[in-house]
């Protein structure tokens, strides 16, 4: 039954969403804590066994969520200290683990292993950048702290990094959205003194970046959410005009090149979390150390109040697993560091 379930609320996101009426509010239940990893400079991603690695918070540290006990477990660690950096699942199962705090160098972990090993350097060091999984299995590295304009491809078959095109302006804190043509969405970000308004796309076919119409207001430590019906809804960030947080959000059509406004949030956020879920809306939650959350729905335009998560996060990360659950682990609280996890569910969608 809760294969059938799944397969449901699946096949709703591949036809664009659910009807706001099918639409259900969700709750959050605590689940496994970490032991060693708690702040929210780490990066996660969901292997292809269904666990999920959460990799550093200014640590070497690496820790395994095992949904099926609601647990964690330590891993071998990386080969040295990295926040700020990213993880990327790459086609043969490994992952990719890019940078941090500064740095050039790159390593892989064997999920078969439990172990990471040196890869290729990259040309810059990087921080705050972005790494997308390219269609042709490649990932793209772009931009970083110090407004770094200058991006590289990381190629799995020969463990090496390449010089491809670079952005049309330097960025940190922005997002990278891979669209259904096969090109990559750059948005906003940090340039200079100022949160970018600008927005660019990436093509692999000519390793070029273009520009793209602009936000409506200039965003960094936003969101960007790739929708069911291949649009990508933007949210919060800081804004720059008002050095606060934003509860404003945009939606890009990649067929007009246009963003246009939609519904705001109840509440101001930036570096919080906006995961797609599989019945086609949107979980966003936490930032600026709150508990909250809502749901985006793509067919109304609106959001809608849903549970609340028992700790207030910022720079969390938030992961989708194959049970249609979404994990909420680490980020930054009023404790400094947040351990305990948390798991939503939502009530047409989640077992």
């Amino acid at each position: 039954m809760k294969k059938l379930l799944l397969a449901a609320c699946m096949s709703g996101l591949l036809l664009g969403g659910f009807s706001t009426a099918s639409i259900a509010a969700g709750s959050f239940s605590t689940t496994g804590s970490t032991s060693t990893i708690t702040y929210g400079a780490s990066a996660a991603v969901r292997l292809g066994n269904g666990k999920v690695l959460v990799t550093g918070d200014t640590s070497a540290t690496a820790e395994i969520y095992n949904p099926a006990t609601g647990t964690f477990s330590t891993t071998g660690n990386m080969n040295i200290s990295r926040g700020e950096h990213t993880a990327t699942l790459l086609p043969n199962g490994k992952v990719l683990i890019v940078g941090g705090a500064s740095n050039a160098t790159a390593e892989l972990y064997d999920p078969a292993s439990g172990t990471f090993s040196n890869t290729g350097n990259m040309a810059a060091s990087r921080g705050q950048h972005t790494a997308t999984l390219l269609p042709n299995g490649k990932v793209l590295l772009a931009g970083g702290n110090g407004y770094d304009a200058t991006a590289e491809l990381y190629d799995p078959a020969t463990g090496s990094f390449s010089a491809t095109g670079s952005m049309t302006e330097g960025r940190y804190r922005h997002t990278a959205t891979v669209l259904p043509t096969g090109k990559v969405l750059i948005t906003g970000g940090g340039g200079g003194q100022n949160a970018l308004i600008s927005a660019e796309l990436y093509d692999p076919a000519t390793g070029t970046f273009s520009a793209t119409g602009n936000m409506a207001e200039g965003r960094y430590r936003h969101v960007a959410t790739l929708l069911g019906n291949g649009k990508v809804l933007i949210s919060g960030g800081i804004n720059t005009d008002t050095w606060a947080s934003t509860a404003t959000t945009e939606i890009y059509d990649p067929d007009t090149g246009v963003f246009t406004s939609t519904g705001a949030m109840s509440l101001a956020r930036s570096s919080h979390t906006a995961t797609l879920l599989p019945n086609g809306t949107v979980l966003v939650a936490g930032g600026e150390l709150s508990n909250t959350a809502e749901l985006y729905d793509p067919a109304s335009g609106t959001f809608s109040a849903t549970g609340s998560m028992s700790l207030g996060r910022d720079r969390a990360t938030a992961i989708l697993l194959a049970n249609g659950k979404v994990l909420v682990a680490g980020g930054a609280g009023n404790n400094l560091g947040v351990s305990p996890s948390e798991l939503y569910t939502t009530d047409n969608c989640g077992f």
